[in-house]
C-alpha cells in the first residue's frame, strides 16, 4: 500500500510516498480503508517536532510513527476478534492528536480510541474535516462558562480551528466578531459572524468595543496587546504558547489580580469533542470549512508546505482514494 513516510523530523522535504506492507489488525483493532484525511497543524507540528516538547510524546530522537496523519474517514475492512462496536463495511471517522498513521491507503486503530460512525449525509471528506480543528475549538469553549449574549472576538476565523470555534460560539448564542481578510467576509458571515474585521486593513486589537472573550485561533496575538479589548473579568485564550511561551505561565499569574485573565486551552477528551461535534452535525448546526485546494497522497510534500505557509482556508483535504 502507499503511505506518506518519514524517518526523521524536519520540513516537508523529509517526506516521501512509499510502498509499505498493509497493516494487520490486532484482536482489539479495526483495519480502515482510508478515503480522506486532512493535512493540519497537528500534522505539521508532529512532522517538525514543534514545539520541541512534542518529542516526549511522538519520539525523542525520531518519530515513533513513520507514517503521517492524525485524522481520517474511511471504511472498516476487517476487525479483530475482540472488536464489538464496529463491523466490516461500517463508515467511520476519527482522530488522535499524537498521530494515527492515516496518510496511507490503510491504517489500523484500536476500537477504544476516538472513532464514530460517519455522520448522516456527510461525505468522507466532510467527516475528516470536522474533527481536528473542531476538537481544539471545543477545548476553547469548555474552559469557560458561556452565557447567551456575551461578546467574543475570534482571530483567525477562517482557519480550521477558527471556523469551528465561530460555529460553536454561535451555537451558544454568543455575539461574535470575526477577524479575517475581506475576501472571506461572506464566508464567515455564513458561519454566523455578527461583525467582521479585515486584519490587513485594521489592527483588531485597536477595536473600541469591549468583549468578554478574545479567542486567538491562530496564535498571532498576545494578551498584552488584547488586554484593552477585554471587559473587567474578560478572558484571553490562544491556540499557541505565545512568542515567549508566556501563555503557559499567564494562566497561573493573571487570576491572582481578580480581573482580566488568560486561560490556556489544553486539549482533552477527543471522545467528548467528537460526540459534541457529531451532535451539532446531526442537528444541522455545524459545517466544516474546506479549502478549495485538495491534494493527493502523491502530493503530500506540497500539502504540508501549503498548510505550513499559514494561508489556508479551513481544512486542507488529502484525497487518499
Amino acid at each position: 500500500m502507499k503511505a506518506s513516510y518519514h524517518l526523521k523530523y524536519g520540513p516537508p522535504e523529509v517526506l516521501s510516498v512509499r510502498e509499505i506492507e498493509k497493516p494487520v489488525p490486532k484482536d482489539n483493532e479495526l483495519l480502515i480503508r482510508v478515503h480522506a484525511a486532512t493535512v493540519n497543524r497537528t500534522d505539521c507540528g508532529i512532522l517538525g517536532a514543534s514545539p520541541i516538547v512534542l518529542r516526549f510524546i511522538t519520539g525523542l530522537l525520531k518519530p515513533k510513527l513513520p507514517v503521517t496523519g492524525s485524522d481520517f474517514a474511511g471504511e472498516v475492512e476487517a476487525v479483530g476478534s475482540k472488536v464489538s462496536r464496529f463491523k466490516i463495511g461500517d463508515k467511520v471517522w476519527g482522530f488522535n492528536d499524537q498521530g494515527i498513521s492515516s496518510h496511507a491507503e490503510y491504517m489500523t486503530i484500536a476500537e477504544k480510541q476516538a472513532i464514530l460512525p460517519l455522520p448522516t449525509g456527510f461525505s468522507y471528506a466532510q467527516a475528516a474535516a470536522s474533527v481536528e480543528g473542531a476538537h481544539y475549538a471545543y477545548n476553547f469553549i469548555n474552559k469557560v462558562k458561556l452565557q447567551a449574549g456575551q461578546k467574543a472576538v475570534v482571530n483567525g476565523a477562517t482557519g480550521a480551528i477558527g471556523s469551528a470555534l465561530l460555529q460553536l460560539l454561535k451555537y451558544h448564542h454568543i455575539v461574535v466578531t470575526a477577524v479575517c481578510k475581506s475576501e472571506h467576509f461572506e464566508t464567515v458571515k455564513a458561519l454566523g459572524a455578527d461583525k467582521v474585521i479585515d486584519y490587513t486593513q485594521e489592527d483588531f486589537t485597536r477595536d473600541t468595543n469591549q468583549y468578554d472573550y478574545v479567542m486567538d485561533a491562530v496564535g498571532k496575538s498576545t494578551f498584552s496587546k488584547c488586554k484593552r479589548l477585554l471587559k473587567n473579568k474578560g478572558i484571553y485564550i490562544s491556540s499557541e504558547l505565545g512568542p515567549n511561551n508566556q501563555n503557559i505561565f499567564l494562566p497561573v499569574i493573571t487570576p491572582l489580580g481578580g480581573g482580566k485573565k488568560v486561560i490556556f486551552p489544553f486539549p482533552i477528551s477527543i471522545e467528548k469533542s467528537m460526540d459534541f461535534i457529531s451532535k451539532l452535525i446531526e442537528e444541522g448546526k455545524f459545517t466544516p470549512l474546506i479549502d478549495e485546494r485538495t491534494f493527493t497522497l502523491e502530493e503530500i510534500r506540497e500539502a504540508f508546505t501549503y498548510v505550513g505557509a499559514g494561508q489556508k482556508i479551513g481544512n486542507v483535504m488529502l484525497k487518499v482514494r
